[in-house]
């Protein structure tokens, strides 16, 4: 996987294209906030994303608590998002788009 470091400027465009995903200037990261209809599911989604991860040793920072999920990502060695932050936004999209029983929202 890729490890580009992205200016302003690009990580905007990456993230306009999926609904929710924020640049948190000061954090120098991307953020997205879910709700999911109870615990389960939000678990669920969670573990998912921690196989992509995993595939790809590249980790969110993330909260849960009960049906919520906020997840951050920053690419720690370089400083900044980075190429590896996107291709997990993107599997990310994925894992919630691919829970036939969710009713996910951001919020």
């Amino acid at each position: 996987m890729s490890d580009e470091l992205l200016n302003k400027k690009q990580i905007i465009k990456q993230i306009s294209e999926y609904t929710g995903w924020e640049f948190v200037e000061d954090e120098n990261c991307i953020r997205k906030k879910f709700e999911f209809v109870d615990f389960i599911t939000c678990w669920s989604v969670m573990s998912q994303i921690a196989m992509y991860a995993e595939k790809f040793n590249h980790h969110p920072d993330w909260v849960n608590v009960y049906n919520k999920l906020e997840i951050k990502l920053n690419t720690h060695d370089l400083g900044g998002v980075s190429t590896k932050d996107i291709n997990l936004m993107k599997k990310i999209e994925v894992a919630v788009k691919n829970r036939a029983n969710l009713d996910a929202y951001s919020i």
